[in-house]
Order: C-alpha cells, then sequence, then structure tokens
C-alpha cells in the first residue's frame, strides 16, 4: 500500500502483522485463505471493473468541483422541505463529531445513557408539540410515518370491522403528493383500499377504518379539521394527522382536536435539506396504542441501585421477536438526526421556536398581500408559511422561466404555484420574490406589509409546550456546548474502541469521506429541484449506481430506499410486480430460512407473500432437501426465496448454487439480503451467485455511519428483466417504465449520504475494496484462532473457516456457572468495549465481527478481554466465586459505585474497575448500573418528567 494511500488509512492490520496473523490461523498467506474460505465455484473470474483509487487530497478537490456542479438557488417549493439554520454548535459538535455519528443503536443501554436522554428529549419535543400521549424515538421520513399509522390502525381494528372485513382508508387529496404515493405502496398488498378525496365531502362512515388528512396541507390552507375528527370516531374511523412541527408553536395541536395519531417530519428543527435526507420522522399517538406503535421508544426506567436509567422500552414490539407476525418491518431509525433535531429545540427554547414561527407567518403574511395587490387570485385563505396562487398555463410559464433565471424556486402544479417560506428568509427576500413576479407579469412590484396574521382565531395555540427545564437552560452556546458533551461522554462509540457487532459491520467512517456532506453546495438542496440545477448530485448518483451495480453484478440500482428493512420491501415488491406482469399473479410464497433477520419475514408479509419457513441442518446451513421439497410443493405459487450470504451464522455456504438453481427451475425470483456484503465485494457478488434483486446496507458494508441507530440507506440492484418495475416517484422521475409506486419520500432516499458511500469506493478503488474484504475474512478468522479453546464456535465452513463474522457458544456457562449471554455482555462495558451481537441468530450466543479497519492490537486486546471473562466464568465453575454476587452479575461498575464507602462486594475494586492493566490507560465508565428494563416496561415513561418523579410512577 502506498503511503498516502486511502486504503492504508482504512484497513487496520500493517503488512507485518498480517504475516503474524495469517501464521496464527495457520495458513502460509492471505490468499490461501481465502482460497480456503471463499467457495471456488462462485469465486469472481476478473476484477472488478472501477477506478482506480484517490489520494483523500484528491478525493476532496474531485468531490468539491463535483459540488460546484449543482445550482443552489432560493428554495420556496415547500412540500414537507425547508431551507433552515443548523447551528454551528449543533453542527460541529454533533454532526461533525464522531461521538456521535459512530455509536451504535442503544441496546446496550448502560454504555448509550447520553443518546437516550437526547433521544427522550425528542419524543418529549413531538409529544408536547403534537398534543399526544406518546411517541417513538424517529421513522424514516414522512410518508414512511403516513403509511405505519395506517398499517396500526389497520391492526386495530375492532373485532367487528374485522368481522366485517372493513378495509377502506381515506386520504385527503389535500395530503402531499409524496404521501399519497407512498400509500398506495403500501395499501395494496395488504388488500387496504384507498380512497383519496376531499376531506370536506367525504362521509366516513363504518366502511372506513382510518383516515389520513394534511395539517396545513399541500396548499399551506390551514382546516378547522376537528369536526372531521369528531365525525370519524362517531364510525369508529380512527384518524391520522400529517403535520408541520413548527407549525404547531403557533396552532392549535391534532391532539388537542382528538387525532388518534400525528406524524410529520423534524426536518426544519435544523436538519439540511440534503436533497432529500437523511431527516428524522416523528409518530406520535394514544398510550393506549403503545404495543402498536412502529419503530423504538425510548422509556425511563432504574438500574441496579435505582437511579433513574433510560433505555429502549418494549423491544418485544420490534420485528426481531414477532418476526412474520410483525405490522411493521422497521429497523433502521434516524436517530442521529432525531438527536440534533431535540438539540435544536433545546438551544432556542420554546420562545425562541416560536419567535422563529412568527417571523417566517409574518413574512409569508406580507408576500400574501403584496402578491394579491398586483392580482394574482390566493387559493388558500388560512396559512402559516405557504400560499397558493391560480394561475393559467401561460402565467405559470412566464412565473416559472423569471423566477428560475432570479435563481428562485417555487412550486409548480398544473393550475397553480406554491411559495413556502422559511427560517433562513428576510424582508429582502420577500421584496425580490414580490419583484420578479411582477415584473414577470409586466406589473408594478407593490411590497406591503401586513398587519395582521393569516391563523384562524378558533385554531391559535393556546397550551403551553416544551416547559421542562431542558428546553428552557441551554441557550448559550457555552452551556449547549458542555451539555452536548457531557451526554456525548456517556456513550460509547468507535471513538472509544471496537464495536464487534456481527451482522453490522461498524468499520471506520473516515473523516475524509463525511466531511462533504456539510458542504452547501451538497447540503442546502431541495429534493423536488429541476434536473439542471444538481447535475453534480445526479453525476454523483450515476457513478455510485453504476459502481454498485458492477460490485453486486446486477445492471442497474435504486436508491430510493433510505433503509435496510427498506430496501428489502422495495426488492419483494419489485419481485411482486413483476409476476404480476407476467400474469402470475397468484405467485405469492416466500421461502425464508429460520436462521434469517426478523426483518425478512416482515417485509415479505408487508408485500402480501405467505412466509414459508426452510429448516436449517445441524451446521447452521440451508437444508437443500428441505429447500427443494418446499419448492417443489409450492411450484405453481412459489414468489422468492430471501437468502442472506454469507448466511446469517457466518458461513460461505457451498450449496449456494444449486439453492438459487433451485428456486428458478421452480418459477421463483431469489432475493439476496445484503447485510453481510462486507465478505462478498471483490471476491463473489449476488449477481455471480444467482441472486435477481438485493440489497445494499451502505451503512454497513459501504460506510456510512450508523449514528447511533440511523441514518441508513438501503439501495436495491437487481438484473435486467427486473429494471422496468424500479421505484419511481410522483414529483421527480425515477425507476423503470413500469416502476411501482414510491417507497420512500424522496426519489433518491436520503441523498445526502450517497456521498460516504461514493467516496469510500473512490479513495479505495478496484483494489482496495477487494483488500477490505479479504481483510475482514483474516481478522474474523485470526480473532477464532486466538480465541480457540476458550469459547467454541458454533458454526464453520469448510476447512474450519469462516466468512467474516462467527458465533461464540456461551449457552453452556448457564449451565456451569449460572452465567446468561447478557452477564457477558455487562461485563465487556467494565473492559471498555461494546457486547457484541447478543443472542442472534442463536439465543446465548454472542456473533462477533472485527471489520477491515480494525488493528491487530485491539483485536489482540478484546480476545484478551474475552479470555479474561472466560476465566471469570471458570472461578464460578471451581467455586472460587459463587453464582450470585461475583462480578459478572454486578457489571457493569460505575465509578460511583467503585469509589462508594460502602463496597461489599466479594472482590476488589480493582478486579471491578480495572480487570487488564491497559484498562487504566483509558478507562470509560458506563454512567448507570444494569438497568431493569422489565421495570421500565411495566411503568412506562416516554417523555421528560421531573428527576425526582421518575421513580414514582
Amino acid at each position: 500500500m502506498a503511503f498516502k494511500s486511502f486504503e492504508q488509512r482504512h484497513i487496520g492490520p500493517r503488512e507485518s502483522e498480517i504475516k503474524e496473523m495469517t501464521k496464527t490461523i495457520g495458513v502460509a498467506s492471505l490468499d490461501q485463505l481465502i482460497s480456503e474460505t471463499v467457495p471456488a465455484n462462485i469465486r469472481l473470474k476478473k476484477e472488478l471493473d472501477l477506478s482506480l483509487a484517490m489520494s483523500e487530497f484528491e478525493y476532496a478537490n474531485h468531490i468539491q468541483a463535483m459540488g460546484a456542479k449543482n445550482k443552489v438557488y432560493k428554495s420556496y417549493i415547500g412540500q414537507g422541505y425547508h431551507p433552515c439554520i443548523v447551528p454551528a454548535v449543533i453542527q460541529r459538535n454533533v454532526l461533525e463529531n464522531p461521538g456521535w455519528y459512530t455509536a451504535y443503536t442503544p441496546y446496550q443501554a448502560e454504555i448509550a445513557q447520553g443518546r437516550l436522554e437526547a433521544l427522550l428529549n425528542f419524543q418529549t419535543l413531538v409529544i408536547e408539540l403534537t398534543g399526544q400521549e406518546i411517541a417513538n424515538a424517529s421513522l424514516l421520513d414522512e410518508s414512511t410515518a403516513c403509511a405505519e399509522a395506517m398499517s396500526m390502525f389497520y391492526d386495530l381494528r375492532s373485532r367487528d370491522a374485522q368481522k366485517r372485513d372493513v378495509k377502506k382508508f381515506f386520504i385527503s387529496q389535500d395530503c402531499f403528493p409524496q404521501n399519497i404515493d407512498l400509500m398506495k405502496t403500501r395499501a395494496t398488498p395488504l388488500g387496504i383500499e384507498l380512497i383519496v378525496g376531499d376531506q370536506k365531502t367525504v362521509e366516513l362512515d363504518n366502511s372506513f377504518f382510518g383516515a389520513l388528512l394534511q395539517y396545513p396541507d399541500t396548499n399551506g390552507e390551514i382546516h378547522n379539521i376537528e369536526p372531521i375528527i369528531q365525525k370519524a370516531h362517531a364510525s369508529d374511523v380512527k384518524v391520522c394527522v400529517a403535520t408541520d412541527l413548527l407549525a404547531l408553536t403557533l396552532i392549535k395541536s391534532p391532539g388537542e382536536m382528538g387525532a388518534d395519531c400525528v406524524v410529520g417530519t423534524s426536518q426544519r428543527f435544523g436538519i439540511p435539506m440534503g436533497y432529500g435526507g437523511p431527516h428524522a420522522a416523528f409518530f406520535t399517538t394514544r398510550e393506549d396504542y403503545k404495543r402498536s406503535v412502529p419503530g423504538r421508544i425510548i422509556g425511563v426506567s432504574r438500574d441496579t441501585d435505582g437511579n433513574p436509567a433510560f433505555r429502549m422500552a418494549l423491544q418485544t414490539r420490534e420485528q426481531h421477536i414477532k418476526r412474520d407476525k410483525a405490522t411493521s418491518n422497521i429497523c433502521t431509525a434516524q436517530a442521529l438526526l432525531a438527536v440534533m433535531s431535540s438539540f435544536y429545540a433545546a438551544y432556542h427554547g420554546p420562545d425562541g421556536l416560536k419567535k422563529i414561527a412568527e417571523k417566517i407567518h409574518q413574512l409569508t403574511s406580507d408576500l400574501s398581500l403584496s402578491l394579491k395587490s398586483i392580482g394574482l387570485k390566493q387559493v388558500n385563505t388560512h396559512f402559516f408559511d405557504t400560499i397558493t396562487f391560480e394561475a393559467d398555463a401561460s402565467i405559470l410559464n412566464k412565473i416559472k422561466t423569471a423566477s428560475e433565471r432570479a435563481e428562485m424556486n417555487f412550486y409548480h402544479r398544473e393550475n397553480s404555484f406554491s411559495i413556502s417560506i422559511n427560517e433562513t428568509n428576510s424582508e429582502a427576500d420577500i421584496q425580490s420574490i414580490v419583484k420578479v413576479i411582477a415584473a414577470s407579469l409586466d406589473k408594478n412590484a407593490l411590497y406591503t406589509e401586513s398587519k395582521t396574521d393569516n391563523i384562524p382565531i378558533e385554531l391559535k395555540r393556546s397550551s403551553t409546550y416544551l416547559t421542562h427545564p431542558v428546553f428552557n437552560t441551554y441557550h448559550s452556546e457555552t452551556e449547549m456546548m458542555r451539555y452536548i458533551k457531557k451526554l456525548e461522554n456517556r456513550d460509547l462509540s468507535l471513538t472509544h474502541s471496537m464495536i464487534s457487532l456481527g451482522s453490522c459491520t461498524m468499520k471506520l467512517n473516515a473523516a475524509s469521506e463525511l466531511y462533504p456532506i456539510t458542504n452547501p453546495n451538497f447540503a442546502n438542496i431541495h429534493p423536488f429541484v429541476p434536473a439542471n440545477q444538481v447535475e453534480g448530485y445526479l453525476e454523483m448518483i450515476d457513478v455510485l449506481g453504476k459502481d454498485l451495480a458492477e460490485i453486486t453484478g446486477f445492471d442497474a440500482m435504486s436508491f430510493q430506499p433510505n433503509s435496510g428493512a427498506q430496501g428489502e420491501y422495495a426488492g419483494l415488491m419489485v419481485i411482486r410486480a413483476y409476476h404480476e406482469a407476467n400474469g402470475d399473479h397468484h405467485r405469492n410464497i416466500c421461502l425464508i430460512p429460520s436462521s434469517a433477520h426478523g426483518t425478512n419475514p416482515a417485509s415479505a408479509v408487508m408485500a402480501g407473500m405467505k412466509v414459508v419457513v426452510i429448516k436449517c441442518d445441524e451446521l447452521g446451513n440451508i437444508d437443500i432437501d428441505d429447500l427443494r421439497q418446499n419448492a417443489e410443493e409450492h411450484k405453481e405459487n412459489l414468489s422468492a426465496l430471501m437468502v442472506t450470504y454469507p448466511s446469517t451464522h457466518g458461513v460461505f455456504e457451498e450449496g449456494i448454487i444449486e439453492i438459487t438453481n433451485i428456486i428458478h427451475e421452480n418459477g421463483g425470483q431469489v432475493y439476496m439480503d445484503g447485510a453481510n456484503m462486507n465478505a462478498q465485494v471483490g471476491l463473489t457478488s449476488p449477481g455471480n451467485i444467482g441472486a435477481d434483486v438485493c440489497h445494499l446496507n451502505l451503512h454497513k458494508t459501504f460506510a456510512i455511519p450508523h449514528g447511533g441507530g440511523g441514518p441508513g440507506m438501503g439501495p436495491i440492484g437487481v438484473r435486467k428483466h427486473l429494471t422496468p418495475f424500479l421505484p419511481s416517484h410522483p414529483i421527480i422521475k425515477t425507476g423503470g417504465n413500469k416502476g411501482i409506486t414510491a417507497i420512500s419520500a424522496a426519489p433518491f432516499g436520503s441523498a445526502l449520504i450517497l456521498l460516504i458511500s461514493y467516496g469510500y469506493i473512490k479513495m479505495l478503488g478496484k483494489q482496495g475494496v477487494t483488500n477490505s474484504t479479504k481483510m475482514a475474512i483474516l481478522n474474523a478468522n485470526y480473532m477464532k484462532s486466538k480465541l480457540k479453546g476458550h469459547f467454541e464456535v458454533l458454526y464453520q465452513g469448510k476447512n474450519e473457516r469462516i466468512a467474516h463474522e462467527m458465533i461464540l457458544d456461551c449457552r453452556d456457562f448457564k449451565r456451569t456457572a449460572g452465567i446468561e449471554v447478557e452477564d457477558i455482555a455487562k461485563r465487556l462495558m467494565d473492559y471498555g468495549f461494546h457486547a457484541p451481537t447478543v443472542s442472534f441468530p442463536v439465543a446465548g450466543t454472542l456473533m462477533v465481527e472485527p471489520t477491515e479497519s480494525e488493528p491487530k492490537g485491539e483485536l489482540d486486546r478484546f480476545v484478551e478481554a474475552m479470555i479474561s471473562i472466560r476465566n471469570e466464568i471458570k472461578e464460578i465453575e471451581l467455586g472460587i466465586a459463587g453464582q450470585e454476587g461475583n462480578v459478572l452479575k454486578n457489571a457493569p461498575h460505575t465509578a460511583n459505585l467503585v469509589i462508594s464507602d460502602n463496597w461489599n462486594m466479594p472482590y476488589s475494586r480493582e478486579k471491578a474497575a480495572f480487570p487488564l492493566s491497559w484498562v487504566r490507560e483509558a478507562k470509560f465508565w458506563p454512567h448507570v448500573r444494569r438497568v431493569d428494563s422489565a421495570f421500565g416496561d411495566r411503568n412506562l415513561v416516554c417523555s421528560c418528567l421531573p428527576m425526582e418523579d421518575y421513580l414514582e410512577v
């Protein structure tokens, strides 16, 4: 590797260390290891046709030039996306801070208290502004949240409604177009009948189970929706309201008007538009529905010492438990963006947010009066920030031409146009808009200040919000900086140590990949701008698409799915559309191995398929005889097989070609879960193996950070015959000529973070991406060899090799020492490590994945920690330590516990806190002791309360 190569920065082991590692494994070279690991019949015959690697400096210049091809006009498009001001203290200390963006989903609560507190603040923010009782910790986007509300209402139908097979759902025609389109996607496979119509005239009788309203609507109109909600409730129809958080600082909340669910996006709370994302959507509802809420809820519980502690609540709702009984396949949330929005609200406080909203409304009122004075006919009477005007085609064309020449973007429809004002605007902007429009119509500009507002008296907000101290304390930069840092210090991230999560691939998220996302030429672009304003974006998306198609062996990509689970759903919907186009409407059987990710069966059910589970043999491989039997039995109705490769057990199955052939011979399509692409890139590919479609977790293999639980991206690659069915979009053209309706709100999903994966491939180049795969396999097999004799590896491939991850069997420790796998996970915190994946895919095990980015020294430290813990278990087995009150059962140990005058543990403080000498060098202290999740679930609290009240619930 060249001294200045990015490959040298990305890959952990040095050349001299590789020789030591291969010797430990028992092979002569890295190439020998790969040949013994990856089956010869699936190996690629030639190297990838990718560009040569750029240096970090070369890439910086390249991406700067690409960004300069974009045109950043003043955006007045609205429709759920608005320019906003990202406070510098939040941009620098959160968005650009690896302490925040490299953390993992907070399943291990004791080392995630900072993120959990920030997410609880987010839930409080949306609960109080929407007037609801319970919220989750974010969803992917507003359109997805609307669809999740529909699914929840469908699941909550009364026995009578289910008996009558009530399947009608109403959507107001004044909802955002992307919301309507995505609802069509979700409704069709579930058999839900969508009725899109006028909310003023619709009769919501008991033939409906739910309804969606937009408040304010797509034209900016603020309707009094309370009478509609009351009429709906009289017929047992539940109502979801999509709304704008900033508007709710001035207008009556939907919760106060009786809404059953309130959804939307927090994008304008300090998140760049980024050509569509990532942004945190919100979902709030009644507490009665808490066990049906999609996604993750953060709640308050207590630790072993009775101190308040945060954790993910009601986890049994998640799809990895419910599998094919799940009503949602949500896995990735938008945690990092929800955290940013919560800090934005805390920084401004209720008074600051209200002043921002009042300024926006005043400017909008001025613009409304000014444009009406030059003869334009306004459609909406009452509004917050958006005004819409009727116009014929000739006038619309004049206004569009003139505004774009003046570098302004409005939202244009067939017979009208809208203008949405935002936080960044000033009076000078309003004057410029009036001047440009007036000139285009040969009128004299008449800028007029409005002396009144345009919110109906009965809809003005009177209730208080954000009264908790967290929203009324940190208003100076000094205070906010310290609060952010305090929470950051409570979380373990990749800045501290390796996070060896099997199936989650917590590799390096390089600064050189990430810094372009705050470049205004990429960050400040609305997703619905004309194509000639985003030449840089479209070039990047096109090149990245071709590179990923080459890597996967496919013909085309869709970037619309903005999570891995959403990619699964998109891929299955494309397969569904293909079968239907061939007249095979009856093909609805999906074969799924018992070892599959929980999102797989959940996605299949959401796509209208029936799941048939395929057995695995004693080695963890798919039982090919059982697969063949089921494929032949369901030959006439077979739709797809969902398969993960390498397997969920971390093994390259030798029979994968036979498996894909069986499916094709019986009329089905092969969907490959791309979770384990980190062991494929450059060595084999889904297309080479025989898959027809595959999603890619860009937040795993292709280096987008996990962000404490999101953002993610899950683009899909397909073979040529599936290309026509790739997802479309109602506003921006995407997908094939027979494309399914939208999967996400934005045409290219979370386009801003595609820059990260683009940079990853460009700086590693054709050889670097392949070497990364080899190193991931090397690191995993090295750790396996080092742990031999201490832990049993549950599954291995031919030649006793594993792919990029392994499953350590910890089940017997319960019998010999009373130790659960959770005890090992908590004890690892005392050594400064995040636990590997716990009890997946096999209960009582740890799934370990080191990735290619970790150096040998870090691998050795983790191995030493695991061996030390194994010795602590032996002490219990030998009777040296008791089965209760031992160092594992009491883990983790906090600083408060260790310095306490009441130390009464049967082991030393040193053993508790500094079990190995190197732990002292950079000790990470868990903020709380072991969290009692059961207590928190019995006493659910998911919003901020005075700390002294947390334990009184």
